[in-house]
């Protein structure tokens, strides 16, 4: 009767540790995602230019947090019930037999060398693994996005695909190195394992003779070791697990812990209650951190009064984005001011500048919600009669009066 009060209360208690690390992993989850994400939305573009590519930053949420996941999850809950199930057993061990167990301690010493080098590979196998598949959807995201102006228009498809097949061709060796690695490791635990079976029972078998033990004692003993043993050479794959999710944790944690050096969370700054929109660049030198041996603006003074339309013109690499980028606070110039009203725009508070600006880039990009979230995406609290005005001046009302329901329904 004991036995099936005993199957109950294990089966309640593996329900109890597989669920509940499961949910605390999945949560912990979804909560990195959304700090990383937030964390990434809030870098200047610069970050994008010299530190990560939009490809490399999608890549991580979607496969580090994974492992992240997978190491705060089920994985932790094995991994202490097999570490409980290890000091248990050595613990019986000594008790029914201190003269043998501590003989059978000499397995323990390759068993902690096996998994150690073992985890320490498979971290580091892993971590080269991870670069590759995010260099990868790198390669994915940048040829996809500029499908039309220069992969096609440069017949680009095959230099494309041979790039994303060398990466991935990458993660997979990385991957083969990871599997012999675990294989090499865990034919060392299982020979250790074997070598203890033979060491407990040639020293048991001189214990009774020589010490009085029993057989049933040395059995005890025995496997009361062996289990211990066994706990921790099963212990690896939730060891490995855990490193490659400290391994991942690292990488997300070093983005998230990042400060900004132009941050669009900051509250702090200057509002004008009236802004008459005088732009005004005042010597102004500015180098791009993806390119610092290139002087873009060499002192540049310009003035655009307020009313005025003005028209830069010149040749590719001029710097005429470059400008536009300078106003709208992308970047922050080397050298000399960027002033609106006379005031410096770093002086001002930098979300409330960015939505006096309006800026038409050259290619449109329509995010995968209703036309109608798209437009009031610089105004939320837009109304229709100003949503139909913009769609107006934009020429676009005629190819959505052509649609039924366009402005509600999610774009496609």
């Amino acid at each position: 009767m004991y036995y099936i009060y005993l199957v109950i209360a294990t089966a309640a208690a593996s329900f109890l540790q597989v669920s509940c690390w499961t949910m605390t992993g999945e949560r912990q989850s979804i909560r990195i995602r959304s700090l990383y994400l937030e964390a990434v939305l809030k870098q200047d573009v610069s970050f994008f230019d010299v530190e990560m590519t939009t490809g490399e930053a999608i890549s991580r949420m979607s496969a580090d947090t994974v492992l992240v996941q997978d190491a705060l999850g089920e994985k932790v809950g094995k991994y202490a019930q097999l570490l409980t199930t290890f000091v248990g057993c050595f613990i019986i061990g000594f008790v029914r037999g201190w003269m043998l167990a501590l003989v059978m301690l000499a397995c323990i010493p390759p068993n902690i060398l096996s998994f150690a080098i073992m985890s320490r590979l498979r971290a580091q196998i892993s971590a080269r693994r991870q670069a590759s598949y995010a260099d990868a959807g790198n390669v994915v995201e940048q040829t996809i996005g500029a499908i039309r102006t220069q992969v096609i228009s440069f017949n680009g498809e095959k230099k494309a695909i041979a790039l994303y097949n060398t990466l991935t061709k990458r993660a997979y060796k990385a991957t083969v190195l990871e599997g012999i690695a675990t294989g090499l490791g865990t034919g060392g635990i299982f020979s250790v394992f074997f070598c203890g079976y033979s060491l407990a029972f040639w020293y048991g078998a001189k214990l009774i003779i020589n010490k009085g033990y029993t057989g049933g004692q040395v059995v005890n003993v025995v496997f009361a070791m062996l289990t211990g043993s066994m706990a921790i050479g099963t212990a690896s794959p939730s060891i490995s697990a855990i490193a490659e999710g400290q391994s991942a944790a690292y990488r997300l944690f070093e983005i998230m812990s990042k400060e900004p050096k132009i941050d669009i969370t900051d509250t702090s700054g200057i509002v004008l209650d009236d802004i008459r929109g005088d732009v005004e660049l005042n010597n102004v030198f500015f180098r791009y951190p993806a390119r610092p041996e290139q002087l873009i603006l060499n002192g540049l003074s310009l003035h655009v009064p307020s009313g005025t339309t003005m028209a830069i013109v010149g040749e590719s690499g001029s710097g005429k984005s470059t400008i536009i980028s300078l106003v709208e606070r992308f970047y922050d110039p080397q050298a000399g001011d960027v002033l609106i009203d006379g005031i410096n725009i770093k002086s001002m508070k930098l979300q409330w500048m960015r939505g006096m600006i309006s800026l038409v880039s050259q290619e449109l990009l329509l995010f995968m919600t209703s036309i109608k979230d798209n437009i009031t995406y610089g105004k939320e609290d837009a109304t229709l009669e100003e949503i139909k005005r913009a769609a107006e001046l934009a020429n676009a009302t005629n190819f959505i009066e052509k649609l039924p329901n366009v402005l509600t329904e999610k774009n496609s």
